[in-house]
């Protein structure tokens, strides 16, 4: 992402440093830290629907209210800046991507670029064109699925497309809807490896927001 900020207005890189392109669109090589939040929220006088209503959630006894959890905040603790940012509305992270020149990828661009190996010349483990049944490779070794938390942004196995953590660390919105549900894909730290498959995307309600789930942008 690459957004920059300069006399309080929003710029955007045209480059889109740190993007992967693919046929048709680029996508962001990892998803959008709490850095990058942080600094599109300070230009825009941001305050997150989590914050403003007392704390995002986690399931425990059902869905939870964490009070003081947010993107800044995750788990209660402050965050790392390099942590991906949860605890956000689909409309929030859309808003995101729009200000940096981009969008939400789709549910179709999300399974290209996850599953469908496409560099001309993919390092050892992939072979161009072929499709995996995980976001890294034919087996699950690799993604953060540690039942505990996600972890920093590009610090797990780099997989399909030299993407990092389409499967597991955080679940990501998509630009797909039905009525008042948006689609999410790639499963998170907390659901275990089969969720990270095509097959365990799941519609969750578009205002909703959680420790487990964050966004990409495409471009």
């Amino acid at each position: 992402m690459r957004l920059l900020t300069a006399l309080g207005l929003l710029a955007c890189t045209t480059a889109h440093a740190g993007t992967v392109q693919l046929p048709g669109f680029a996508i962001d090589q990892t998803e959008v830290s709490v850095a990058e939040f942080a600094k599109y929220a300070a230009a825009n006088a941001l305050i997150t629907t989590a914050e403003r209503e007392g704390g995002g959630f986690e399931w425990g006894a059902g869905w939870q209210r964490r009070p003081g959890w947010g993107y800044r905040t995750p788990q209660g603790g402050a965050a790392k800046p390099d942590e991906p940012a949860v605890h956000l509305t689909w409309a929030e992270a859309d808003a995101y991507c729009k200000a940096a020149g981009g969008r939400l990828p789709t549910r179709a661009e999300w399974l290209s670029a996850a599953y469908t190996e496409q560099r001309p010349s993919p390092p050892d483990g992939f072979d161009t064109g072929v499709t995996y049944p995980y976001p890294v490779g034919a087996d699950p070794t690799g993604m953060n699925t540690n039942n505990t938390q996600h972890v920093p942004v590009g610090t797990t196995k780099q997989g399909v497309n030299g993407l990092y953590d389409m499967g597991a660390n955080v679940w990501e919105w998509l630009a797909d809807r039905q009525g008042d549900t948006a689609l999410t894909a790639g499963g998170s730290w907390w659901y275990g490896t089969s969720k990270t498959r095509a097959e365990g995307m799941q519609w969750k309600p578009a205002t909703f927001y959680a420790v487990y789930i964050g966004f990409r942008c495409v471009y």
